[in-house]
């Protein structure tokens, strides 16, 4: 296979990321994905969903999207937005800009999975990490459901007049997805506190950057791209928190360990 360079350090960062911090163990000496739990009962489902709904990335976006419809917010920063295109320069490079942020954004999720610490046996590690990562997938796939749904439904014509899929964005919505996620990952990380920080500023600029330029590239109103990040943050953290099972071992879950001649599935509890 042949790699340009940006994709040949980004694989290199990667491998050199997950070499570095991606063994060990949890602080409770778990593995992350070790404990993915496919039946999490009601009580951490409706804790998930109570908390994701109550983050601020999740009303905040949500209720500026509603403020945005007094009088012509909406309309008239999106005119001033796609006409002066302030930080990208031009729609076209704004449309260039929401791929290229919004595809940073899935590289972040994926490095800060790996980087995360799931034990020394390279057997478990693999297992670990495609349990862990099922659960990303499943996330996407709820939040992109949701998004086209509500495109289906709202039926809105983009700011360009180009087609009905204006609300909500789904560029924003995978973007807070991911930023989300890789989050969630970063916590898990062994590094200080500082550093954590600094990571998750730098995740969740890769997620407003795509949703600002979606609005610069006249593909989007604001408030297609706020009630988008808005859907990401949501599933992303209520999906992450209910079915990763960090910080409840003692729930269901899902065993998949590699064995002599094959694969051990089974679902354990603890009572």
């Amino acid at each position: 296979m042949c790699f340009n360079k940006p994709w040949r350090l980004l694989f290199i960062s990667i491998c050199g990321i997950a070499l570095l911090v991606g063994c060990g163990t949890l602080p409770n000496g778990r593995r992350w994905g070790q404990d993915v739990t496919i039946f999490p009962g009601w009580q951490r489902l409706g804790k998930a969903a109570l908390d994701s709904a109550l983050s601020p990335a999740t009303w905040v976006p949500a209720a500026t999207a509603l403020a945005l419809q007094i009088d012509d917010w909406d309309e008239n920063i999106s005119d001033w937005a796609s006409d002066n295109t302030p930080v990208f320069g031009s729609q076209k490079n704004a449309a260039d800009a929401s791929d290229i942020l919004r595809d940073a954004a899935l590289a972040d999720y994926l490095i800060t999975t790996l980087a995360t610490p799931s034990g020394n046996d390279p057997g478990q590690w693999v297992v670990a990490k495609i349990k862990g990562l099922a659960v990303g997938y499943g996330a996407l796939q709820v939040t992109r459901n949701t998004t086209f749904f509500l495109k289906d439904v709202t039926d809105r014509t983009r700011p360009d007049e180009s087609r009905d899929t204006s609300f909500p964005s789904n560029h924003a919505s995978k973007a807070a997805t991911y930023a989300i996620l890789a989050s969630r990952n970063i916590e898990s990380l062994p590094i200080s506190d500082g550093f954590k920080t600094a990571l998750k500023i730098g995740t969740f600029s890769l997620d407003m950057g795509t949703a600002w330029a979606r609005v610069e590239a006249k593909a989007h109103f604001p408030s297609d791209v706020l009630a988008g990040m808005a859907l990401g943050h949501f599933f992303g953290a209520f999906m992450n928190d209910a079915f990763l099972g960090l910080n409840h071992p003692e729930d269901v879950g899902l065993i998949i360990e590699p064995s002599r001649g094959g694969m051990l599935i089974a679902v354990h509890w603890a009572f």
